[in-house]
């Protein structure tokens, strides 16, 4: 195949350079985006509602429009869904992500409008792919094919016709322009393949036939695939597949405890370039080279608010505009977007970790931690923690989840982990004690809480079977997609569904 990479590279610069100076100048632009959101909200059926029509800044629209969450938007999405016109946003939108469910167990319709996909999503992997190659003059990255693992369209709704619901992926796969499927692997039809058991061999002898020079998905799910590469071809590394593979774009899930594993089958010379692209729109990236904070994108069309940790589950969360957020601080991500959503707080939290540009790690997720005992653990403690566990013990996870135990007779409180192994431990209760002392120098109130055995007893490690996280999705109806199994719970109702399939297969 040709070396398309001088094209490309040329047709993409200036996504690089606008994102920066837009990053540069938060204020400015952001009021700039807001005013664009605004006049498409004004000629809503929401936006009426609102009053929109008369809101002209920012500090109108906050004191108009409350910081929702999905179920507010839950009707006006069903709406959409059916093909009822201006609901959300301008015109009828035919295509809607289906993200994981909400405490009520429901899952969320996300709309994907055509300004999304234009404005939003496909910009943003542009922005991704710039500055990756603004770092990397010698890149061929359009010189072979880009192997994208994605997901697939549900049929979980009696949905009219020409209206499509399923991962964002599906819809980005099926969307997108022709002369893009040009660089891309697997065809569309196997892309798109519902059944994950029938998909995952095709994706692997499709994929042996190319000259694959990038891979795009979520780490675990990526993982499964390429050691599956492995197996068919009987090669050593995955680079001896494909000579000319030089980038992971990643995102999903933190790629630390599936480092190790990685550096295992791969190259020394590959390398790994993290993505924030949710359902709700693609957000940030890597920017700079060892450096995984991430680039928040602002020039596509995504207006960002932020709303500190302690006033999460306030009736009416305060939430601050960019250019007043704080170096270091954790916040609960709010956006307005070109889907619709409107002051919507969309479950994630993220650090600011710079400010001159504006530059983001993901936290975790706002119903993802643990502080039944005033731990205050977070997902990104949890993953730096097992991941250097790992590392010291020579051992590697395939997936996990944690969850509180409850203080019963003699026994105080503890936190309980359930791990299913790529490489066990050779002593797994001295993982779990390596574990809980790499927690507590990872979180200090975790380690204020385990001072002495007072409050806390030592973290408990059971071992899962494996495939057992992937049987759970499969009953859940999520394997195989973009769906991630929730890292931490504050309570105990997932990881005792996990539990009971244990002893059920038993």
């Amino acid at each position: 195949m040709l070396n398309f990479t001088p094209i490309g590279r040329k047709i993409l610069a200036h996504r690089a350079t606008n994102a920066l100076k837009a990053a540069r100048s938060p204020e400015t632009n952001a009021r700039a985006v807001l005013d664009w959101l605004l006049s498409n909200g004004r000629r809503t059926k929401w936006g009426r509602e609102q009053g929109l029509a008369d809101v002209k800044t920012y500090e109108e629209y906050s004191r108009q429009a409350p910081v929702r969450e999905y179920e507010d938007f839950r009707p006006y999405a069903m709406r959409m869904i059916q093909g009822e016109a201006d609901v959300l946003w301008p015109g009828v939108t035919r295509r809607f992500a289906q993200s994981s469910g909400t405490s009520g167990g429901k899952s969320k319709y996300i709309p994907i409008t055509a300004d999304a996909l234009k404005h939003n999503h496909y910009y943003g992997a542009g922005v991704s792919v710039s500055t990756y190659l603004s770092h990397y003059p010698e890149s061929r990255l359009f010189g072979g094919k880009a192997f994208i693992l994605g997901g697939s369209y549900a049929n979980e709704l009696q949905l009219p016709q020409g209206v499509y619901v399923g991962d964002l992926s599906a819809t980005l796969i099926d969307d997108v322009s022709p002369v893009i499927n040009l660089f891309r692997t697997p065809s569309k039809s196997i892309g798109l393949m519902k059944n994950w058991e029938e998909k995952l061999p095709l994706l692997v002898e499709a994929s042996i036939k190319e000259d694959v020079t990038n891979l795009s998905g979520v780490p675990s799910w990526f993982l499964t695939v390429l050691k599956h590469v492995l197996q068919r071809t009987g090669a050593s590394t995955v680079q001896e597949v494909w000579p000319h593979l030089e980038v992971f774009f990643y995102g999903g899930i933190s790629f630390k405890p599936y480092r190790m594993e990685y550096e295992k089958i791969m190259s020394p010379r590959m390398r790994y370039w993290q993505t924030y692209n949710a359902s709700e729109g693609f957000f940030a990236c890597q920017s700079e080279i060892g450096d995984e904070a991430m680039l928040l994108i602002q020039n596509a069309g995504v207006f960002y608010e932020f709303v500190p940790i302690d006033e999460i589950g306030a009736a009416s969360p305060r939430a601050v505009p960019i250019w007043e957020v704080q170096k270091g601080k954790t916040y609960a991500l709010v956006i307005t977007a070109p889907n619709g959503l409107w002051r919507y707080m969309i479950g994630d939290t993220v650090t600011i970790e710079s400010l001159d540009p504006v530059k983001i790690s993901i936290a975790g997720r706002t119903n993802s931690f643990i502080n039944v005992f005033g731990e205050e653990v977070m997902v990104y403690n949890t993953d730096a923690a097992i991941e250097k566990t790992c590392a010291a013990m020579g051992c590697a996870i395939a997936n996990y989840t944690a969850a509180p135990v409850y203080a019963e007779g003699q026994r105080k409180g503890r936190h309980q982990w359930l791990i299913e192994w790529d490489t066990p431990p050779a002593d797994p209760a001295a993982f779990a004690a390596a574990l809980d002392k790499a927690l507590q120098k990872e979180n200090s109130d975790y380690q204020a809480k385990r001072q002495g055995g007072i409050f806390l007893d030592p973290l408990e490690v059971v071992s899962a079977p494996a495939g057992l996280f992937d049987r759970w999705l499969e009953l859940t109806g999520k394997l195989g997609g973009q769906r991630k199994v929730p890292r931490l719970r504050n309570d105990r109702q997932l990881i005792d569904q996990l539990l009971e399939l244990m002893k059920n297969e038993k």
